[in-house]
């Protein structure tokens, strides 16, 4: 028997492209406040946690992963044709994320080296995030999702209200959590150049800011440069620790998709 959806509910559905499946991980790990957000909507598919499936219709879509290939980017258009609202949410949706590496080499190297002397029975397309493909309501950066902020952006989705991703480094949080600054650690961290809202998650654990929410619309480059020259670091370095997550970011920037 064919479940059906009989809730005035909105319903909600999870999908999952290129990805390591980290940030649906988080959204099951969320416990109790994970229980508020079932309590207002319907989910309708979330491969991570059920298998049913019963609607082809959705008020929110929630997409993990990046876009590598022609049959993920006709699904993926599906899916925003069935949905009122997408949320694209992680790296790998947001900004590329580490699949956007594969930007770097030359397409049939990267498929040969993946798939062998058969490689061209293989699709593979440069890698592009969400909003390179279709348009995207609402974006949750991270590697995986920070989930207080996952939380706020469905919330907001339900509500119709608008989120803004924060558009200051992450060292502004840092300061607030009274983190002594990396660099006087003698170790290099992408802070001063990432989105924040994150409330600098990582470094509050003793890691580096590895740069997966972004770059800041417009760097302090001032700042930025006397960073790098205060700590002796080769511009090259912090370049080649952006690419980790930014490389399908970079292609937009000069005007590729």
């Amino acid at each position: 028997m064919t479940k059906k959806n009989v809730s005035n509910k909105p319903k909600a559905a999870f999908f999952d492209f290129a990805c390591c499946e980290g940030c649906q991980l988080q959204v099951a790990n969320l416990g109790e406040a994970l229980l508020d957000i079932l309590g207002a909507i319907d989910v309708v598919e979330f491969r991570e946690v059920m298998s049913e499936k019963w609607d082809k219709d959705y008020d929110v879509a929630i997409v993990e992963g990046s876009i590598t290939d022609h049959h993920a980017e006709e699904r993926i258009k599906k899916i925003r044709a069935r949905s009122r609202v997408l949320i694209a949410y992680g790296a790998c949706a947001a900004i590329g994320g580490v699949n956007g590496m594969k930007n770097s080499f030359d397409l049939d190297e990267i498929r040969r080296s993946v798939y062998g002397k058969d490689y061209k029975l293989f699709d593979s397309t440069p890698t592009r995030a969400i909003h390179q493909v279709v348009k995207v309501d609402y974006t949750v950066n991270g590697c995986p999702v920070y989930p207080p902020e996952l939380l706020e952006v469905i919330k907001c989705a339900l509500r119709g209200l608008a989120y803004t991703v924060p558009d200051k480094p992450v060292c502004s949080e840092c300061k607030l959590n009274e983190n002594v600054c990396m660099y006087e650690r003698g170790v290099a961290c992408l802070g001063p150049w990432t989105k924040a809202g994150c409330n600098s998650w990582c470094v509050n654990n003793g890691n580096i800011c590895y740069g997966c929410r972004g770059l800041v619309s417009r760097p302090a480059s001032g700042a930025a440069e006397e960073v790098i020259m205060k700590y002796n670091l080769k511009p090259e370095l912090i370049k080649n620790k952006f690419d980790m997550y930014n490389k399908c970011g970079e292609a937009e920037a000069k005007g590729g998709k």
